[in-house]
């Protein structure tokens, strides 16, 4: 060969063989890479089991407090929609009712609210729970003769005036109870989520319940001997108050170490976080925007599960005794 020259390489004869299995590897390859393609498509399309969103990549700093008490994300969306489907559970001694199934109906004597009732004495309890979802220009009724209220605000703003004129401004994490026959107004100039308590007042001699306007953030944290959570307590402990809502703020992993059975009734609201509750032989999964109702002596636990911590609003009936 000559310096400088270039040589010209042919390639080799391929066969007709050859070029058939080559043109069929491609087209192999060719609809593996379609098959698995549209696959994905179709997952994130269609939000399966695989592309569920998860809850923990919200971003919680955001949203406004208690966002998830009427926004609720535990179900995923391709269980919401499955005919039939609830989380919601109703039994002798405790009820789970969630998000998907509330029904909400026109408030008696309420002006342009809608409220979903969570725990009723048809259940067993002797108080009642309810959502009551305010709207533009609305104003609240008065509970029956001889029942007091509890308001707690979940979602936005109403203003409270009672009989004397006096207004109070009522924002999310604030609250206001009313004793018995106090005449009262609930008014919200744009859409407001309460959740409301109501119950016969139970009187005894020489005592007797006053209005009371406050928020979570200015109560103090209170012991809690063998426990690791955090209490609040937003009425009074004297004996003019029959029941007391607490505040309970558990950290992720945090649970009751007291496995609790009592005659107390309870009604809850979990506000932020997700856990398991136990309730009875049953344990159920839990999150934001769900109400569990506890009837006396019904076993019950919680633990915290997740990232964000628990925190959960709870109705104790106190101070009397269950034989009267």
């Amino acid at each position: 060969m000559s310096p400088g020259k270039h040589t010209c390489k042919h390639p080799r004869p391929v066969s007709p063989t050859q070029t058939n299995l080559s043109k069929m590897q491609s087209f192999h390859l060719f609809l593996l890479l379609s098959i698995t393609l549209g696959s994905v498509k179709i997952g994130v399309a269609q939000e399966g089991f695989c592309s569920a969103p998860s809850i923990l990549n919200a971003d919680s700093n955001s949203r406004p407090l208690y966002w998830k008490v009427t926004n609720p994300t535990l179900s995923p969306p391709h269980l919401q929609d499955l005919p039939g489907f609830t989380r919601s559970v109703y039994k002798r001694d405790h009820a789970l009712i969630t998000p998907e199934s509330h029904v909400f109906s026109p408030l008696p004597d309420w002006k342009n609210t809608l409220g979903a009732f969570l725990i009723t004495p048809e259940m067993g309890s002797h108080f009642v729970m309810y959502l009551a979802k305010m709207q533009e220009n609305s104003i609240s009724g008065l509970p029956p003769s001889g029942v007091e209220r509890f308001i707690f605000v979940v979602e936005g703003e109403v203003v409270m005036t009672n009989v004397s004129g006096n207004s109070h401004k009522l924002k999310v994490d604030s609250y206001a109870y009313l004793p018995p026959n106090l005449e009262h107004a609930v008014k919200a100039d744009a859409s407001a989520t309460l959740v409301v308590f109501e119950r016969r007042y139970s009187k005894i001699e020489n005592y007797a319940s006053h209005q009371i306007v406050g928020s979570t953030d200015r109560q103090p944290l209170l012991e809690t001997p063998g426990e690791v959570f955090e209490l609040r307590k937003l009425l009074p402990t004297s004996l003019d108050y029959d029941f007391n809502i607490h505040i309970m703020d558990f950290q992720p992993g945090e649970f009751l170490n007291v496995k609790e059975v009592h005659y107390n009734q309870h009604g809850l609201l979990l506000l932020e976080g997700q856990g398991i509750y136990r309730l009875g032989d049953s344990w159920y999964p839990v999150e934001a925007g769900d109400a569990i109702w506890m009837a006396p002596f019904v076993p019950q636990w919680y633990a915290a599960l997740g990232k964000p911590r628990t925190r959960y609003l709870l109705y104790k009936d106190v101070n009397r005794n269950p034989i009267l």
